[in-house]
């Protein structure tokens, strides 16, 4: 089954080239199906890229996933096409009366600024709180779980010495949940950030629990025991070239950065990535969209939130 977007979005002409079934609304509005609905809060400067590794993730289900692209109104990034913005996306007070089966809150390249002094920071903030009764299941993903896990629970980020980036093994400390379904003992996920987060403070808090932590980059991924959040610290939708133009664009800046760790074979930049993290994200997005998702939400959505 498709997953169904507007009609025309950039991403539509990847996706079917790679025999990935999209479905656009026309032809979706023929169906007699309650398809689920998820809404993408894309806050990476890059819109299109995030959209396509994220809706790739997606795709690969027997469920007809309605998805929308939410941008913030407080802030309008300047190095993203307005008219693309102005296509695709709608804002916060389009949609706040409506209530969604899914949402995902992706990263943003913020480490070194404050959140409470993010320019929409309170526009983030009202959207988590009301995330709380309108959506079924929110993944939080890199900086936003890190704005996620500062909101809801006062947690804190701590910074490295040097950045982290690389491709790091991880262990499922959870491997009967449902989250792991058909995952291996340890898998594979690429990193790029320059924070994290202690484990004693995620111990700490009763309502969360770790799910898989890694020898280097720290715990990964996280979830409440209600599983109606996610926080994911990881970047299991990364394409294969993903760290490698981070790398170059920063070395081409004069930055000096540090060759992703565990990424180019010999460690040689000139080397072509090998991926061994795809499968593991596959099924990251697609068990989360099936167990966490579909499996649990209330087939009458005005019913989401409920107790």
């Amino acid at each position: 089954m498709p997953i169904k977007i507007k009609d025309s979005l950039p991403a539509q002409s990847i996706l079917e080239n790679e025999n990935i079934f999209v479905m656009t609304e026309l032809r979706a509005m023929h169906q007699d199906i309650r398809p689920l609905n998820v809404l993408i809060l894309n806050l990476m400067p890059n819109k299109e890229v995030t959209e396509t590794q994220i809706l790739r993730k997606l795709s690969n289900s027997p469920l007809q996933v309605n998805v929308e692209l939410l941008q913030t109104a407080s802030y309008t990034p300047t190095h993203v096409d307005t008219n693309h913005l102005e296509s695709f996306y709608i804002t916060f007070d389009q949609i706040k009366d409506r209530k969604f089966d899914g949402m995902i809150i992706t990263g943003a390249p913020l480490a070194f600024v404050q959140y409470e002094k993010v320019a929409y920071w309170d526009e983030l903030c009202q959207i988590m709180e009301w995330s709380k009764t309108h959506v079924h299941c929110t993944y939080y993903l890199c900086w936003g779980a890190f704005a996620g896990l500062h909101y809801h629970y006062g947690i804190n980020h701590e910074y490295y010495e040097e950045k982290l980036s690389g491709v790091y093994e991880h262990k499922i400390m959870k491997p009967t949940s449902p989250l792991f379904r058909g995952f291996d003992d340890v898998f594979m996920a690429p990193h790029s950030r320059e924070i994290y987060v202690k484990q004693e403070d995620i111990e700490a808090i009763p309502e969360l629990e770790i799910m898989a932590i890694s020898d280097k980059a720290g715990v990964t991924i996280m979830k409440t025991e209600d599983s109606r959040q996610i926080y994911v610290l990881c970047h299991l939708e990364y394409d294969r070239n993903t760290l490698s133009d981070e790398y170059f664009r920063d070395l081409n800046k004069g930055m000096n950065p540090a060759i992703p760790e565990n990424y180019f074979p010999d460690n040689n930049p000139e080397n072509k990535p090998i991926v061994n993290w795809r499968s593991a994200g596959q099924l990251l997005y697609t068990n989360w969209l099936n167990y966490y998702v579909y499996q649990s939400t209330p087939y009458d959505v005005e019913n989401i939130g409920s107790k």
